[in-house]
């Protein structure tokens, strides 16, 4: 039965994944795209922080337990996870066609406000932070705190760059979006 407890948060992944990969397909072309680098050193990020959540790695205090092992706090965690992905898909369907995987601005773009995106600026970093930090609760070790802090950095150099993209595109109106709502936490951030 461990082998279920140790499968299930990575089965939700790998369904959370393929949803993506299929929603991916129909998308408007882009006109302006991101340097290359940059996507690649947040995708180097995201794998260290994936390998660090799935794999005890040396050295050994990577596997300092940091909260109580037990059922409730396992439990806890997955419905973290659940509910992190949720809000990113969530905010996926309503970005439609303007999503990608890297910073675009594509042909036709529309500032989008509605759903979930009147909460927050950039709902589906917030559900993916949100569900690497139910991933942390999950193992409970140092390990899943720094792989939550480098998916943090990692989104942050994103957000950073695709503010102003937006501002830039969208002048007044994004201005006016983004000192009304947050970027990632609603009322703080």
């Amino acid at each position: 039965m461990i082998w279920f407890y140790r499968l299930l948060v990575p089965a939700i992944f790998v369904i959370y994944l393929l949803y993506w990969w299929m929603r991916s397909w129909n998308v408007k072309s882009a006109v302006r795209v991101e340097p290359g680098f940059m996507g690649s050193l947040r995708t180097l990020m995201f794998w260290v922080a994936i390998l660090l959540l799935c794999y005890p790695i040396p050295p050994h205090w990577l596997e300092y337990r940091i909260l109580p092992a037990g059922l409730a706090r396992y439990w806890s965690g997955v419905v973290v996870t659940v509910l992190g992905l949720l809000f990113s898909v969530w905010a996926r369907q309503h970005l439609a066609g303007n999503w990608s995987q890297s910073v675009t601005i594509k042909k036709d773009h529309e500032l989008v406000t509605s759903g979930p995106y009147r909460l927050v600026r950039h709902p589906i970093y917030t559900g993916l932070l949100t569900a690497f930090l139910g991933t942390a609760i999950v193992i409970g070790e140092v390990r899943g705190l720094l792989a939550l802090l480098l998916v943090t950095a990692a989104l942050w150099l994103k957000l950073r760059l695709e503010e102003n993209w937006m501002r830039e595109a969208f002048g007044d109106s994004y201005t006016e979006y983004s000192g009304r709502v947050a970027a990632l936490i609603p009322g703080l951030l």
